[in-house]
């Protein structure tokens, strides 16, 4: 038998297995995800489209060891975008850039459950158009523990003129994100993420924390600031997680926060959700602000 084809953006993607238990412990198959990525395929392809991809792949399911994958398969069909982009050092990596609904079911089919995106654009790759504070807790932080850091973060980050956009990861805690004008580079952003970071440590150094080992943080709360730097990601907008449960990364309003958890939807959750919300992301790049005059603030909050 022929495997099943699908038609998006005037091409024909054959997809197969979709029976196969992807999510053994939740009885969600390879169909139920392709079932999600194009049910928000409209939502999610913006905040994929031009940016370099990484895919975390799960032949088998998320009960055997997936992988993350950078570099373009050579099987990959020639239609795919595919954008050489240069690394640290020598040489580049094809990463696929995903800026279309065939794109998103091929790569659904080739096992790729979760998507990462990086911070900016094929086309100014040393520029980003993001800010990411990834704040990440211990095991057992309560969930309104975790609402009060990332007001923490969005009210320091309003305070110099940035404009902090919220998403649950689908994992263990939540990013902050800000949109950027692309003015500066990575080391630039970086630092002015850094310093955002040690700011609110120094507030509250009980709470938080930005040491790198895990052995030095205790129970504290991690600021991650690591994501704003070349060829780094952060998790995508409506993607999956490889996690049981089958949750989903989910942006919010500031006003669902108090009510929120870091893994608290799913697929069918976001499909009502969608119904009747547009995504609370959709004018993000509407706030761009400049990271040098936020820096220059940030200095005069500091001081």
């Amino acid at each position: 038998m022929a495997p099943p084809t699908i038609h998006a953006d005037g091409r024909d993607v054959d997809v197969s297995r979709l029976d196969k238990e992807f999510y053994p412990e939740d009885h969600v198959s390879k169909g139920d995800v392709l079932d999600h990525y194009r049910a928000v395929a409209d939502t999610m392809l913006p905040h994929l489209a031009g940016r370099p991809l990484t895919m975390r792949r799960f032949p088998d399911g998320i009960g055997a060891e997936g992988f993350f994958q950078k570099h373009a398969s050579d099987h990959f069909p020639e239609w795919l975008r595919i954008a050489p982009m240069r690394q640290r050092g020598d040489g580049s990596v094809r990463h696929v850039v995903c800026d279309d609904e065939a794109t998103l079911i091929y790569l659904v089919d080739q096992a790729t459950i979760e998507f990462h995106v990086w911070l900016s654009t094929v086309d100014r790759p040393e520029s980003p158009d993001r800010l990411v504070i990834d704040i990440d807790p211990p095991p057992r932080t309560e969930a309104a523990t975790l609402h009060q850091v990332a007001r923490r973060v969005r009210d320091l980050g309003s305070e110099i003129g940035l404009a902090p956009f919220l998403q649950a990861t689908g994992g263990k805690g939540y990013h902050v994100v800000a949109p950027l004008d692309r003015s500066a580079e990575f080391d630039l952003v970086r630092g002015l993420a850094a310093d955002m970071a040690d700011l609110l440590v120094e507030r509250d150094p009980d709470l938080l924390t930005t040491a790198q080992r895990k052995d030095k943080r205790g129970d504290r709360i991690f600021l991650d600031v690591n994501r704003n730097a070349y060829g780094q990601t952060f998790i995508a907008p409506y993607s999956l997680r490889a996690r049981p449960g089958a949750s989903v990364a989910t942006p919010l309003d500031w006003s669902e926060l108090g009510r929120s958890a870091p893994n608290g939807h799913t697929p069918e959750t976001v499909r009502r959700r969608l119904a009747q919300k547009s995504d609370p992301w959709s004018s993000l790049a509407e706030h761009a602000a400049a990271p040098a005059a936020a820096r220059e603030r940030l200095d005069a909050v500091g001081r």
